[in-house]
């Protein structure tokens, strides 16, 4: 349990660096010059990168089994990124897109190895709860981050909006540095995470049952089915004007995470005594959510959708992870954590992409779309696990 609290801090600090600069990446990329088209296409290329890639690293992960040296690497890449954003100049919005996509690249190469040394722990504690409480530490993170943004926007007054911008980012180097400190402290506390899980063997290849081909199915779905916040924020300050200032988008942010945070931890405890059941619980919760947002017309429609999103957010990050532990062996689990990974992203990618485009089209049949994917993935999570059911 320590090592999952230690872990769950470094990843706070971490999300507090990372969720700080998403939250004014894009308008400092516009004051750059970069245009709107640019700034989505480098964003899903970056996702893209930053999951597709996680199924190479993974496999390296469970060949070499060197846990710490890649989740260290990719941590260290990840966040000098953020920092790095204040040294680009006025015109440097290319050499900003392209830290974008490091940081990215950063982020798939340590993402299977933490996984899978946090689920070793887990193992001992249970999946659910161990996944849940990671999540719960993270979104505190994410919520905090940009509310150290604004503190620190407050004070500072003088200078250019671009100068003011460049600060936050140099400011942002002391979370990146506690998060790089504190891995570190947890990496000398716990230098063999894999003797969590006493059933040490040989790497052996992961074969992909029926069971887990079914679960892929119905996660894919759902990542396809589940629309961006970026797509929410961007409806809500168009169309709500008269419910919700533009000033107060980033407060309906964390309103969200907090939903997600408690919803990982409280899913991920009923995941452990329920299993599978809790995630289809889950998905029928989320999955009117997009009615509520985009086609409601009122404050409570909106606040109710925020939640059902934040539900949703808090199953993908606790519940998701913890039903790949349990249906992968050790030895080849960072492989498992790679395929979930490339195909969440792929289907995160296309439906973004696809709901977006629906957006400007027709909004009823792009929130039936989202429910419907959400929807149909149950069946295959059932599929998945009649064991357990």
């Amino acid at each position: 349990m320590l090592f999952i609290l230690l872990f769950g801090i470094v990843s706070m600090f971490s999300d507090m660096t990372k969720e700080s600069a998403e939250s004014i990446r894009g308008a400092f990329l516009s004051l750059m010059g970069a245009s709107a088209a640019t700034i989505g296409l480098v964003s899903g290329l970056g996702e893209l990168v930053g999951y597709s890639l996680r199924f190479v690293s993974g496999r390296f992960a469970d060949r070499t089994r060197k846990y710490w040296p890649i989740v260290i690497a990719g941590y260290c890449l990840e966040l000098i990124t953020i920092p790095a954003l204040a040294l680009v100049g006025e015109n440097g919005w290319i050499a900003a897109c392209i830290l974008l996509v490091i940081q990215k690249f950063g982020k798939a190469i340590k993402k299977p190895a933490k996984d899978t040394v946090v689920s070793f722990a887990a193992s001992q504690e249970g999946a659910g709860k161990a996944f849940g409480l990671q999540e719960l530490l993270d979104q505190f993170g994410a919520v905090l981050g940009p509310l150290l943004l604004y503190v620190i926007m407050l004070f500072k007054t003088d200078g250019s909006t671009f100068e003011r911008y460049s600060f936050c980012f140099i400011a942002l180097a002391v979370p990146a540095v506690v998060t790089l400190v504190l891995l570190v402290v947890t990496r000398l506390n716990f230098p063999n995470p894999e003797q969590f899980e006493p059933d040490a063997r040989e790497y052996v290849p992961l074969k992909a049952g029926k069971n887990f081909i079914l679960y892929i199915i119905g996660i894919s779905l759902f990542a396809f089915g589940f629309l961006d916040y970026s797509l929410v924020a961007m409806h809500v300050s168009r169309t709500c004007n008269d419910i919700i200032s533009a000033d107060a988008l980033p407060l309906l942010y964390s309103a969200a995470m907090l939903v997600d945070a408690a919803a990982a931890l409280l899913f991920g405890y009923l995941y452990d005594r329920w299993g599978m059941k809790v995630l289809v619980l889950s998905a029928v919760i989320a999955a009117p959510f997009s009615f509520l947002v985009f086609l409601g017309h009122s404050s409570w429609s909106l606040m109710a959708g925020v939640v059902m999103w934040g539900v949703g957010m808090g199953a993908q990050e606790s519940i998701l992870k913890a039903a790949v532990t349990d249906m992968t062996p050790k030895s080849s689990r960072a492989t498992g954590f790679g395929i979930f990974s490339l195909a969440f992203g792929l289907a995160w990618f296309a439906g973004s992409w696809t709901l977006g485009a629906l957006y400007d089209v027709n909004l009823t049949l792009m929130a039936c779309v989202s429910a419907a994917c959400q929807l149909i993935a149950i069946p295959f999570y059932i599929l998945s696990s009649r064991k357990r059911l």
